[in-house]
């Protein structure tokens, strides 16, 4: 049988274990992110209100991501989400209970370093979205110059950032190049260095997560 294990802990400190059964979960099972795409794949997730914003827009931020964390929380699917974000893919907005910004300081304290993806797709979201090319992205653009950037999102199945990412890129002069990858971080370093992330940032209720089979 599969458990997956988690610390809830509040800002006091304390914390309890839950263990929750995963040996039922199939494959391709929907998931918070799936069931919620109106929390996860909500413009100001995928696109972070700056200090500017009004305080309606920041207070609405911070409630798409209480309630994004909460979903996070309780995944089963929480460790192999968060080790794919952090360790193998540079993906955007809010996945495995972290943001972008936080997931950058976690691959600063683990001195990883990952390859901007063509693809927004983890173990926790499949299905919602498909590989996405450079130069895929270049074509339809040329093909809809008059397109907003949302529509090229929705056309190629993929995120806003994904398609800015792209943009970026052909502006610079720059394309995806291969690299020799950096050693991979083990998973308990990845989830250690989540909590020191997220506990210096915020006294929020969090999340650590390890899978063992018993």
């Amino acid at each position: 049988m599969t458990v997956n294990s988690a610390n809830l802990a509040g800002p006091g400190g304390s914390s309890s274990r839950a263990a929750v059964d995963t040996s039922s979960i199939k494959e391709g099972a929907m998931t918070g992110c799936i069931a919620r795409s109106d929390i996860f794949q909500h413009r100001l997730m995928e696109e972070p209100p700056p200090a500017s914003a009004t305080r309606r827009t920041r207070e609405r931020y911070e409630q798409l991501v209480r309630e994004a964390k909460a979903l996070c929380a309780s995944c089963p699917l929480f460790t192999e989400c968060l080790y794919s974000a952090v360790a193998e893919h540079d993906v955007s907005g809010f996945v495995a209970g972290t943001t972008a910004v936080q997931r950058r300081s976690i691959r600063n304290l683990l001195d990883v370093e990952v390859q901007a993806d063509d693809f927004d797709q983890l173990a926790g979201a499949r299905g919602t979205r498909r590989p996405v090319s450079h130069e895929e992205v270049l074509r339809l653009r040329t093909q809809y110059p008059n397109d907003s950037l949302e529509s090229l999102a929705m056309r190629l199945g993929c995120s806003l950032s994904t398609v800015k990412r792209h943009l970026r890129r052909a502006r610079r002069g720059q394309s995806p190049a291969a690299k020799t990858p950096r050693p991979r971080p083990e998973v308990g370093a990845v989830l250690d260095a989540f909590d020191t992330v997220v506990d210096h940032q915020q006294c929020q209720p969090r999340r650590t997560g390890s899978t063992r089979v018993a």
